[in-house]
């Protein structure tokens, strides 16, 4: 039995991301793995979408600003080289612990390495901080091919840990995707898409939630995008038996 630590859509927000990792006990104050990470008693899971900051604010401290603009050159700069530090110590950390130290492939850590789109928020903010097109900086090549290894899903016996959600469209982040509202509303429209997946349990993100991670124990999904909130999900996993989830709970710290 493996205890198994799942934190939502990081969002360039590492400070936090680090914080829940120490209230964990997965993470010391250095950011290396700790004793239960190194043996593989404890596995932790990112869920993806390490990049781009939500809102302006989150961008301005992240690049040190008053006032964050995206058409300026000197703000994608700072913004890009900030992530970029803080990528590399997410890496050491993963590298430390592979077997236990699990990062999904989200949409927005997709679009920095396979760039075809432009994305933004709903408040009409545009990600460029990594597109040299629009006067950003690329991600170092070594990032990118780190990046590139991450899968798009992982599955515990007949849990699944995804970014969007239990369909295997939604797997990849294409024209389609972007197209359909299904990868933001399916957990309340169709949550019946983890018992046709054939899933005893799913945890996804991608999809901000307030007030909390959502836990829907009917159908048996967790939607995990809160860190925002302080929370993380905790769950307890055989990898080698196909046994009911034990232990699930939303964490705060």
């Amino acid at each position: 039995m493996h205890k198994f630590i799942a934190i939502g859509d990081v969002h360039a927000d590492f400070d936090t991301m680090w914080s829940a990792l120490r209230a964990a006990s997965c993470a010391d104050a250095q950011g290396r793995p700790t004793l239960p990470v190194l043996t593989g008693l404890y596995q932790v899971v990112l869920i993806g979408d390490l990049v781009h900051p939500k809102n302006e604010r989150e961008y301005g401290r992240l690049a040190g600003v008053t006032r964050f603009e995206v058409d300026n050159p000197d703000h994608l700069y700072y913004a890009a080289t900030a992530q970029i530090r803080a990528l590399e110590a997410l890496k050491a950390y993963q590298e430390a612990a592979p077997h236990a130290v699990h990062i999904i492939l989200g949409n927005h850590d997709d679009v920095v390495i396979n760039p075809q789109y432009v994305l933004g928020t709903s408040g009409g903010l545009r990600h460029l901080e990594f597109d040299p097109e629009h006067g950003g900086l690329a991600l170092p090549a070594h990032l990118r091919a780190w990046m590139r290894n991450f899968p798009r899903e992982l599955r515990v016996a007949s849990v699944q840990f995804a970014h969007a959600s239990p369909l295997p469209a939604h797997l990849y982040y294409d024209d389609l995707f972007y197209a359909d509202h299904g990868p933001k509303r399916w957990f309340h429209e169709s949550p019946e898409y983890v018992d046709m997946a054939g899933l005893s349990f799913g945890i996804y993100g991608h999809t901000q939630i307030e007030g909390g991670i959502l836990l829907n124990e009917t159908h048996r999904f967790a939607m995990i995008d809160a860190l925002n909130s302080r929370e993380y999900l905790e769950l307890m996993l055989d990898a080698q038996q196909a046994t009911p989830v034990q232990g699930v709970r939303a964490v705060p710290f």
